[in-house]
C-alpha cells in the first residue's frame, strides 16, 4: 500500500486514539544530574536551500544508500525512548527531501512521546499538511530569515518566499503548533525585528530570534553578522515593554510577550548558553549519536542491540560538555539542526 494514500491516512488518524503507555522515567542521566528527555534525529544532510551562514553552494551531501533507513531510525528511537527520552524532532538538512518522509513519520507516530516535531525550511510542507495532521507530529520548527521576499531569495539563494509563507499560514489555520525560527544576522535582516514582531501579533504565531552560532559557513563569518539577543531586547523595549513567559528549565528560549500581543523568543546560544540544563542529544542521518551540536565525536548506534545502544549513551553522556564551547568548524548540515 502506498504511503499517502487514503488508507494509510487514516490508519495514520487511528493513531491518535491508541492508548500509548507513558514513557519511562529517563534512565540516561550524566554525571551533572542532566537527564536526557529529548533526542534530535537527522533523517539527511541534503538541502534545498543555500543560506549562506549554512553551507557553501557546491556540497557534497552523504548518498542516500549511507543514511539510517525507516526501520533503523525506527529502532533506535523506540530503544532510546524505552530509556526515557519523551520529545523528538526530526531535522536534517531538509527532512522533508526524505522519499520515505511519510513513512517515518508514521512509525515514530506509534511511540508513547510526549511530543513529536519537525524542523523545516517549509518549502515542501504545504503539501504535507493533510498527512501531517492525522499523525501524531503537529509542533512545527520553520526556518524563516526575512520578511521581504528579494531579502529571503538572497539569503538562501532560492527564490521560495511565497512558497514558504504560504505553507506558514496554512499550518497555523490548521492549528498546528508554529514556531518561526529568524538568525539575526547584521546589517542584512536585522532592520525587520519589528516587521517579524508585527507579523506574530497579527497571526498568533512565535518568532523566536536566534543568535548566529560558530557552526560550519559561520564559523569565521560570525564576528561580522553576529547580534546578541541582549542588543534585540534592548530595541524593543525602547518601544514597548517586554513580559516575560515562564519556560521549563531545559528550554532553549527564553520567551516574552509583547504590549501589543506579540510572541517572541530567544536563543542566545552564543551569549546566554543553556548547556547546564541541556537535556538534548542528536542522532545523525548515518546512525552516531552526538552530545552536543558544537562536538564532532559520537558513537554509532547503527547494528546494536538495546543492551549495546544504552551503553554507548552513556559513553556518550561523557562527552557533552556543561559549559558553553567556543564553536565548530563542521557545517551545521553534517550534525543536524
Amino acid at each position: 500500500m502506498k504511503i499517502g494514500t487514503l488508507e494509510n491516512i487514516q490508519h495514520a488518524k487511528s493513531l491518535l486514539n491508541t492508548t500509548l503507555l507513558r514513557p519511562k522515567p529517563s534512565s540516561l542521566i550524566d554525571d551533572y544530574g542532566r537527564c536526557m528527555k529529548k533526542l534530535r534525529v537527522s533523517l539527511l544532510e541534503a538541502c534545498n536551500f543555500r543560506c549562506f551562514y549554512c553551507m557553501p553552494e557546491e556540497v557534497q551531501f552523504l548518498k542516500n544508500k549511507n543514511l539510517l533507513s525507516v526501520e533503523e531510525v525506527y529502532k533506535i528511537t523506540k530503544t532510546m525512548v524505552g530509556f526515557g527520552v519523551d520529545e523528538v524532532r526530526l531535522t536534517g538538512g531538509e527532512p522533508l527531501l526524505r522519499k520515505d518522509f511519510k513513512e517515518i513519520v508514521l512509525k515514530l507516530s506509534t511511540l508513547p512521546l510526549k511530543k513529536l516535531g519537525l524542523t523545516t525550511n517549509a518549502f515542501y510542507l504545504e503539501k504535507e499538511l493533510e498527512f501531517l495532521k492525522f499523525t501524531r507530529l503537529n509542533h512545527l520548527n520553520i526556518s524563516l530569515d526575512s520578511l521581504d521576499a528579494n531579502k529571503f531569495n538572497r539569503i538562501t539563494k532560492r527564490n521560495g518566499f511565497h512558497q514558504v509563507m504560504s505553507a506558514i499560514l496554512k499550518a497555523q489555520k490548521m492549528n498546528f503548533r508554529v514556531k518561526l525560527n529568524m538568525v539575526l544576522l547584521r546589517g542584512v535582516n536585522d532592520s525587520e525585528v519589528f516587521d517579524f514582531i508585527n507579523f506574530s501579533k497579527e497571526n498568533n504565531i512565535e518568532v523566536r530570534f536566534l543568535e548566529v552560532m560558530k557552526i560550519g559557513q559561520a564559523y569565521t563569518q560570525n564576528n561580522n553578522i553576529y547580534m546578541s539577543a541582549q542588543e534585540i531586547i534592548e530595541l524593543i523595549k525602547q518601544k514597548e515593554p517586554l513580559i516575560p513567559v515562564p519556560m521549563a528549565k531545559d528550554s532553549t528560549s527564553f520567551n516574552f510577550r509583547t504590549s501589543s500581543g506579540a510572541s517572541i523568543g530567544f536563543i542566545a546560544s552564543e551569549s546566554q548558553s543553556f548547556c547546564g540544563a541541556c537535556s538534548r542529544l542528536r542522532l545523525s542521518s548515518e546512525g552516531f549519536l552526538r552530545a552536543c551540536l558544537m562536538k564532532e565525536d559520537g558513537l554509532s548506534l547503527r547494528n546494536k542491540s538495546e543492551e549495546e545502544i544504552y551503553e554507548l549513551c552513556n559513553k556518550v553522556l561523557k562527552l557533552k560538555p556543561i559549559e558553553r564551547l567556543y564553536g565548530i568548524k563542521q557545517d551545521m548540515y553534517k550534525i543536524g539542526g
